[in-house]
């Protein structure tokens, strides 16, 4: 119908010669009886959770459909700030967020801190390494530690945190084995190329290949939030705002924290 109508005023305004009438996107509203695709970036960390979570919003708002693009938050951040087409921006971490705020590419009013997580140092399951404190790794006889990217993995820059915290860095350096995503660490350390890995505690939770030796303090890093915000070039700004308002119900916070999010009271 939507077609229908532009193709309508486009030809009615060539017969009477006046300039047709432009259509768009932004004529798509919700409610309107067609559906509306909404492209969500959304760190790697949150796949499992979000991917749930579309049945209970796909029946609730059947008019609003949900596109996922996973990557890491900064490699996300990258792309948005590039033009990629993004509604919505959900990081696992501030930094990112903020350095799209600083460039005027979210919403600032849309913003908000939506769960968040802690670190888990794990190895393979039958590993016999036994470490119950993050301070052991100084003198802990290993070869090989997976961790996200320092410069743009959010659980890699928590990692170097908690690293520098406890004067890690120097002992570890040439041990780091580096992955562009917390999946890929985990993967790394359940198929055995790696002895240790740093990934989230939802992360290994969802593994039965995987255990964990201990978490990592949170004083040690900065919090692990998670912000999620409309992307400013976003076209169906109103419907992206109904999905983010479904993340905060009960319904979807139960569904993160089964995934071993810690709710933050909203």
């Amino acid at each position: 119908m939507q077609r229908r109508k532009c193709l309508t005023l486009f030809l009615t305004g060539l017969v009477s010669g006046s300039v047709a009438v432009g259509c768009s996107r932004e004529d798509q509203t919700v409610g309107s009886g067609s559906t509306i695709t909404l492209t969500v970036s959304a760190a790697a960390s949150l796949q499992d959770a979000l991917e749930k979570i579309i049945a209970p919003f796909t029946e609730a708002h059947p008019d609003i459909a949900i596109d996922y693009n996973f990557a890491s938050s900064g490699a996300l951040q990258r792309q948005i700030e590039q033009g990629a087409p993004a509604d919505i921006f959900f990081a696992a971490a501030s930094q990112q967020m903020d350095a799209l705020s600083d460039k005027g590419l979210i919403l600032p009013d849309s913003r908000q801190d939506l769960v968040a997580n802690r670190l888990a140092l794990v190895t393979a399951i039958d590993s016999a390494l036994d470490i119950t404190d993050i301070a052991e790794l100084k003198t802990t006889d290993i070869n090989s530690i997976a961790v996200g990217e320092f410069r743009s993995v959010p659980a890699g820059q928590y990692a170097q945190q908690a690293f520098q915290q406890l004067e890690l860095l120097d002992t570890l350096q040439s041990k780091f084995v580096f992955s562009n995503n917390v999946r890929s660490v985990l993967a790394a350390v359940e198929s055995g190329n790696v002895e240790l890995g740093i990934v989230y505690a939802t992360d290994a939770a969802l593994s039965r290949q995987v255990k964990v030796l201990t978490t990592v303090p949170e004083e040690f890093h900065l919090p692990i939030v998670y912000p999620i915000a409309i992307v400013s070039n976003s076209t169906q700004p109103a419907a992206a705002q109904r999905f983010i308002d479904f993340l905060t119900t009960e319904t979807a916070q139960t569904m993160f924290t089964e995934f071993g999010f810690n709710a933050i009271r909203l």
